[in-house]
């Protein structure tokens, strides 16, 4: 199967199997959510570094014990590390799910047991990603942000090594790229999934065009991920400034966030046809590569 038969046969699955598409949209729905809350908090430290009084790590928990009762900022903060450690937590699970009920219907196999897979493979999925955790930008964000506060003059050192880190990683997920599948559709544990994977991408390098084709799908789903978590809070804001022109502050803040909830589940739902679409383009490039013979065996008749 060429790359093209096997982006339409993707795309195909992808609208074709339900199952997949709300595993896709919890995942999604969860990222949107730890992005938006990450990108609220670094706005605020960068409007406070620029002011040139930039704000504490505890800034925000120590402002709202300020000025809100006692039990309600317990209950606040327990519900917002627990609702954090979820929105951490599952999309690795969900990756697994939508690995291998993608694998399930291109096999023409019954599709289902997403919770199953999730489960059962989300231990190696969840170790593979923190392995390149430098790779993502929210991470990178975060660390610049704390060198920023607490860097000192060695802040502009480490801005760039990790920078540096970050394009490294980068490079080795590229080679890793097939790991999470290997773990779901193979069984293999984590070190002969990575193993596997790079041999994989060494021997078949002739598809390096349909990788960066994967690479750039990639990354329009981040630039659209960026561009919908920057525009959620900036039309949430906007609304609710206009809004408070006419309502009580309270029932502005309430509807400000009916709004808010609105648009992340929105902006989840076209994540969700991305990232389940994204995956499986990848799921099948393995399972299709992984039936060629490996280019350093030879056999001897």
């Amino acid at each position: 199967m060429n790359p093209r038969e096997i982006v339409a046969k993707s795309w195909a699955i992808t609208k074709g199997e339900r199952q997949l598409r709300h595993w896709g949209y919890a995942s999604s729905l969860l990222e949107t959510l730890l992005n938006v809350k990450l990108l609220i908090y670094q706005v605020w430290f960068l409007i406070s570094y620029i002011e040139g009084d930039p704000i504490g790590f505890f800034t925000v928990e120590a402002t709202l014990f300020e000025y809100v009762p006692l039990w309600f900022f317990i209950t606040f903060v327990i519900g917002l590390i627990i609702l954090i450690c979820i929105e951490w937590l599952f999309p690795n699970m969900g990756k697994g799910a939508i690995i291998g009920l993608a694998a399930k219907s291109y096999q023409k196999e019954e599709v289902k047991g997403g919770l199953v897979l999730g489960i059962y493979n989300f231990f190696p999925i969840f170790a593979i990603h923190e392995f390149f955790f430098l790779s993502r930008i929210s991470m990178v964000i975060t660390l610049i942000s704390l060198l920023l506060r607490y860097g000192g003059g060695m802040a502009p050192v480490g801005i760039a090594i990790v920078i540096i880190a970050f394009l490294f990683s980068n490079i080795l997920r590229f080679f890793f790229v097939f790991s999470e599948e290997a773990v779901v559709i193979r069984k293999l544990g984590i070190g002969k999934a990575l193993k596997a994977s790079f041999k994989l991408v060494i021997s078949y390098l002739g598809h390096v065009v349909f990788l960066m084709l994967l690479s750039l799908l990639i990354s329009i789903r981040v630039f659209l991920n960026v561009l919908m978590v920057l525009l959620i809070p900036g039309i949430v804001i906007g609304i609710g400034f206009l809004l408070s022109l006419i309502f009580s502050q309270f029932l502005t803040i309430i509807i400000g966030l009916v709004l808010g909830l609105i648009l992340v589940g929105l902006a989840s739902y076209l994540f969700a046809y991305i990232e389940v679409f994204g995956q499986t383009v990848w799921t099948l490039t393995y399972i299709e590569l992984s039936k060629l013979k490996e280019l350093d065996v030879i056999e001897v008749k």
